[in-house]
Formats: C-alpha cells, sequence, structure tokens
C-alpha cells in the first residue's frame, strides 16, 4: 500500500473501507454505462498531485493570482494538445464539467428567451439540450426535433421547423442515440436559417479523436463540446473547442461569466489524457470499442432483444426491454445488476413510462474494451443479459450467472486497481 493510501486508510478508515469495495465491485463486475469508463493511471495521479492546491482565475499570462507560471504552461499544452486532436482553431480546457460546458456556450452567444433546435430528451437528447426539467430549459425556448420509427433523422421536418421557428442555435448531439449524425447537414439547415451550429459530442469525443466517427468541425461547426471522460478516458471534466472568431466570447463566458478558478489538477489530467488519444493504441481501442459494440447489439438482437434504431453504429446502444422480456427499465436493470452487469435505465422515443421506471436500459462497450474484452466476450455477455433478463426470479440461476461475471472479469485487470 503506497504511503497515501496508508494515511488515507488510517485516518478515515470509514471512506477508505468505502474505496476499497468500490474498487472491488468495479475489479468483479462488467461495466456497461456508456458514459462510463476506466481513466488512466497517470490520469489518477494528476488528479491527486499538488494541482489541486492552486487557484488559477482567468486564462494563461493573464491570471488574477501570482505562482502561476507551471499552471501557465500545462494549460497552454492542454489546449494545444486539444486544438491538435480535434483540428480546432481554438480550445478552452477550464468546464468543471459537461453541463456547465454546455452552458458557457449557450450564454457566449444566446439572450434568454432565444430559440435552439435541439434533440428531444426520449429520442436520445442531453438534460442540457433543453429538457424542460433542466435551468437551461426554462432559460433558453428550445424546439425539439424528433426521430423516425426506424431510429432516423428526418432532415426536411427538421428543416420545416427551422424555417419556421428561426433558432439562433442549431444543435446536434446526444445521450442515448445508436447512430452516428450527419453534420454536414445539420450544417446546411443551420446556415439556411443563419443560425450558429453547435455539436455536443461529449458521448463520442474519443471516437471522433481516433477518426472513427465525423468530426463536427470538419463539416464547418461553429463549436463543438466533449466532456473528457466516457470514450475519452480522461477526467470528469470539459472541453469547448471551436473557430478562432468565437474564442473570446467562449473564453469570456466560462470565466468570469460562469465559473471561477479552473481545477488545475482536471486541466492536468485532461493534458495528459489529450495526449493518449493522439497515439495509435488509443486508435485501435476506439475501433474495438466499436466492434465490441456491433458484436453485442448483433449477439442481443438474435437472442430475441428489441434494440432502439435496430442496432448501434456508435459505442451504446437502448434495449426496449418491455417488448424484450416484460420488464421495465428499472427492474431489468436491477436484475443485471444483480449478476454483476452495471447498466441504466433509459427511456425511450415516446415513452409512456416515467424516467425513474423507463421502457428500456441503455448500455455500451467503452469500459469493457478499456479491460481488454473482445468480439467473444461480447458474446458472452449477450448470453449472460440474455439468460438473466428472461428469468429475473430465478436466483439460483442469478447466483450462477454472478459467479461467471465475476470469474471472467478477474481475467481483465482494471487500470489504475493493482495489488497492493
Amino acid at each position: 500500500m503506497d504511503a497515501h493510501r496508508r494515511l488515507l486508510a488510517e485516518s478515515d478508515s470509514d471512506i477508505f473501507s468505502h474505496i476499497r469495495a468500490e474498487e472491488q465491485r468495479q475489479t468483479d463486475g462488467l461495466e456497461l454505462i456508456p458514459s462510463e469508463n476506466y481513466t488512466y493511471p497517470e490520469v489518477l495521479a494528476a488528479l491527486g498531485s499538488v494541482l489541486t492546491n492552486k487557484y488559477s482565475e482567468r486564462y494563461p499570462g493573464r491570471r488574477y493570482y501570482g505562482g502561476q507560471e507551471h499552471t501557465d504552461a500545462i494549460e497552454t499544452i492542454a489546449r494545444e494538445r486539444a486544438k491538435a486532436l480535434f483540428r480546432a482553431e481554438h480550445a478552452n480546457v477550464q468546464p468543471l464539467s459537461g453541463s456547465p460546458m454546455n452552458q458557457a456556450v449557450y450564454f457566449a452567444f444566446l439572450q434568454p428567451g432565444d430559440t435552439i433546435l435541439a434533440m428531444d430528451l426520449s429520442h436520445g437528447g442531453h438534460l442540457t439540450h433543453g429538457a424542460p426539467v433542466s435551468h437551461m430549459g426554462k432559460v433558453f425556448n428550445f424546439v425539439r426535433y424528433k426521430t423516425e420509427a426506424d431510429g432516423s433523422i428526418d432532415f426536411d421536418k427538421m428543416r420545416a421547423l427551422a424555417l419556421e421557428h428561426r433558432p439562433r442555435m442549431v444543435l446536434a448531439g446526444h445521450s442515448s442515440y445508436p447512430r452516428d449524425l450527419d453534420y454536414a447537414a445539420f450544417q446546411r439547415i443551420a446556415d439556411e436559417v443563419e443560425a450558429l451550429s453547435f455539436a455536443d459530442v461529449s458521448h463520442v469525443g474519443g471516437l471522433i479523436a481516433a477518426d472513427c466517427l465525423a468530426n463536427p468541425l470538419d463539416a464547418g461547426f461553429d463549436v463543438m463540446t466533449t466532456t473528457t471522460h466516457k470514450s475519452l478516458r480522461g477526467p470528469r471534466g470539459g472541453l469547448i473547442l471551436c473557430k478562432a472568431e468565437h474564442a473570446k466570447a467562449i473564453d469570456a463566458s466560462v470565466f468570469p461569466g460562469l465559473q471561477g478558478g479552473p481545477h488545475m489538477n482536471q486541466v492536468t489530467a485532461s493534458a495528459i489524457t489529450f495526449r493518449k488519444a493522439a497515439t495509435e493504441e488509443f486508435r485501435a481501442y476506439s475501433q474495438q470499442v466499436l466492434v465490441n459494440a456491433r458484436v453485442l447489439a448483433d449477439e442481443l438482437s438474435n437472442a430475441g432483444a428489441q434494440l432502439i434504431t435496430g442496432g448501434t453504429n456508435n459505442h451504446l446502444m437502448v434495449i426496449d426491454t418491455i417488448r424484450s422480456f416484460g420488464l421495465d427499465g428499472r427492474r431489468a436493470e436491477q436484475v443485471l445488476d444483480r449478476i454483476g452487469i452495471t447498466t441504466n435505465k433509459q427511456v425511450i422515443p415516446d415513452d409512456p413510462l416515467p424516467p425513474l421506471r423507463p421502457s428500456g436500459v441503455r448500455l455500451g462497450t467503452p469500459a469493457c474494451t478499456t479491460r481488454g474484452m473482445k468480439e467473444g466476450d461480447m458474446r458472452l455477455l449477450a448470453g449472460w443479459m440474455d439468460e438473466a433478463l428472461r428469468s429475473p426470479d430465478d436466483e439460483s440461476l442469478l447466483d450462477r450467472l454472478g459467479e461467471q461475471v465475476r470469474a471472467h472479469c478477474r481475467q481483465f485487470p482494471v487500470p489504475g486497481i493493482g495489488a497492493e
């Protein structure tokens, strides 16, 4: 046990015991929530470094406090790496997480009451894309487009909405949509109504960095945001990328507009992540994420699961558990938890059930791919899930499946969790 862990164990055994238990849970189970991943050990080291101690309000070369020679250098490195990775003209690495990241974009360009065209939450959008329960949904006028019965986006219908409502911003992005987006089509609509184009690629940022999925900036988008964890495998945080002409507005919206000093340990960890994401190893990892997702989706479909849009061509999929297994999403999530497979309950398009007891579950492959799992493991996983969800009350079966999951997982180490 290293010195820091020993000190924590001695000074606060209650908290330390839960950290150890969480390490065991992550080791023994399969993490399939598509927004979660296992970060790099180097990132964990940066997050626990002395950079935690330093306030660095404002931007490199123009800080309010002294003692910034190293923080300035680190933030500059982070910005330059992010720009190179995503082929962006400007990068702001200070957002504390995904929600304030998107809020900073809105307030950089819009006034309260302005109209934004964005994907409906139940059809795959995100809370920050104007869900009525979010603060942003109360501040701005969101007009929501939906997907078709086959899961596609009808851009003629979207164009009609844009022409009718004349939004100031057209937003492309999702949190539970299992397909890639046609960013050029979004850009054409934004151009026609003279709106800003904004892409939130938080889920697929790593896959875009690896050139495995399309980059909205290549299609001419004004702004793109991504969280730095999820498919990027970095720290919990946000990143804003934009055209040079928008740099001043974005930076002022982040600070002093929305937040105070950045978390410099997080910025440092992001810089490490961007370097990792520029490697051939990361590109191979991202390609395997997509392969694993397709295999898992195919295997589940072959077993009779009904997938929203019929499959996936990104890292995630959504199962309609009501039609597939006669279970609502909350019950399905609980059954899978019981055997050590972690997913999240998920609303489906125009879901008749409430959000805490919806009709589906969402799952994805970034985390299990990080541990080294490949196609054969996805076939095993699909079989375990199908067995459990078809016999949710068979305790002996669930016990047996849980032991199989644990035994299999222990063959694949979790980065950052090692022997004492």
